[in-house]
């Protein structure tokens, strides 16, 4: 299976990390540099940063966090929200990010894709998928600006195109299960997953170490990401590691 990522995410609005359920009802959850800093030290293999307004409100993602939080670091930052050229990805890479990730942007125009992984290569290019199970087409439907339009995009068939477009790897998530902790959606992760060669980060749902093994066993996920568990301490990146090494899985050590 290879060496699997563990991710925090931070989703930032108005300078604070936030969460909600479902992509609603948002409560604070922190300091994003403090956080940053937190999951550097308790051994998380990568950190995302999300402004999750960005894209809704038409603003630049914060290149004064960014900065902050990657002079804290000692992992691989990727970096989302409000990137909507090769000029927002070169000002997000020169504050410290190592990758980019684009939602609305990419959905709006693919050609951004291929333009991100001629700059900078595909390995600094992450589409990010919020996919919504559709009961009528049973199938899943991409959604943009922070969950709130419906894309007329496949999830499937999106992220086969993003990739033939250049992306380098795909962070999806499932907003059925956001936030409530009852484990990933496997379907979807494992439909990707098996319709790409690119990694994919699971997201969305996570709420124990166990849902991270079901990810990379039965989901195919490359990486799992996880958010208010982390947040709220209810389990911390060295409990996972530890269960899914008990469990057979490899994953990097914790220090």
């Amino acid at each position: 299976m290879g060496t699997k990522r563990i991710i925090p995410c931070l989703d930032v609005k108005d300078g604070r990390v936030v969460k909600g359920v479902s992509f609603v009802g948002l409560r604070d959850a922190g300091d994003p540099v403090e956080l940053a800093e937190l999951y550097s030290r308790e051994g998380a293999d990568e950190l995302v940063l999300l402004d999750i307004s960005a894209s809704q409100e038409g603003r630049a993602t914060m290149v004064d966090v960014i900065r902050a939080a990657a002079e804290k670091l000692t992992i691989p930052l990727t970096v989302g929200g409000g990137i909507n050229s090769v000029e927002d990805m070169r000002r997000v890479l020169q504050a410290g990010a190592n990758k980019v990730s684009m939602n609305t942007s990419a959905a709006a125009n693919p050609e951004l894709i291929s333009e991100g992984a001629q700059a900078f290569g595909s390995a600094a290019i992450v589409v990010a998928i919020d996919a919504s199970w559709n009961e009528q087409r049973q199938a899943w439907d991409v959604y943009t600006h922070g969950g709130r339009t419906q894309s007329g995009l496949d999830a499937v068939e999106w992220a086969k195109q993003a990739e033939s477009f250049g992306a380098g790897e795909i962070l999806l998530t499932s907003m059925n299960a956001d936030g409530h902790k009852d484990g990933f959606d496997i379907g979807l992760t494992r439909a990707i997953a098996e319709a790409v060669q690119i990694p994919v980060i699971a997201s969305g749902g996570a709420g124990n170490a166990d849902h991270f093994l079901a990810a990379f066993t039965e989901g195919k996920a490359a990486a799992g990401l996880a958010a208010s568990i982390f947040h709220y301490k209810e389990v911390t990146i060295r409990d996972v590691k530890r269960f899914l090494k008990e469990k057979g899985v490899e994953v990097r050590d914790e220090s």
